[in-house]
């Protein structure tokens, strides 16, 4: 059995420019005159019609801090109550958990803990940083904070 395409699913392309009879003809849709009718016509990427272009406008110059910048794996104190009493919450613990993404495990992307919700279990923290806010929560609960890089 084969299956057919409905009456009109189909149609020719438009042959442009081959008389004015074919329905395209004579300027073949692109208007009378001006800098698009012709071939090769149009514009550049970013003209702006003479006006001076954004991107020459913008200054550049001084200092950007952006190709420096550290980006973080972050999680509240919250985050981590799915942990038992005395646990260790490290960046395996962590993916296990499904806290942070399976495909960060082997990665270099630093994990933050920060402050916020509360903590009552006494966990040990071994990840790169750890805010003072958190980190003062976590020892208030009876926890450690363990070879981690202290920041606001």
């Amino acid at each position: 059995m084969n299956i057919e395409k409905p009456k009109g699913a189909t149609t020719p392309p438009k042959v442009l420019g081959r008389g004015t009879g074919t329905g395209k003809g004579c300027t073949a849709g692109k208007g009378t005159k001006g800098q698009n009718s012709r071939a090769g016509g149009g514009t550049r990427l970013g003209f702006e019609g003479g006006q001076m272009p954004l991107f020459r406008r913008v200054a550049r110059r001084g200092f950007s801090n952006y190709p420096f910048k550290k980006k973080y794996l972050t999680l509240k104190v919250e985050a981590l109550g799915g942990f038992k009493e005395g646990d260790t919450v490290n960046r395996e613990t962590l993916v296990a958990a499904g806290l942070i993404p399976a495909r960060a495990k082997g990665k270099t992307i630093p994990i933050k803990i920060l402050a916020g919700g509360t903590v009552s279990k006494k966990l040990t923290i071994a990840v790169d940083k750890v805010t003072s806010g958190a980190a003062q929560m976590i020892e208030a609960a009876g926890g450690t904070v363990v070879s981690a890089d202290r920041k606001a």
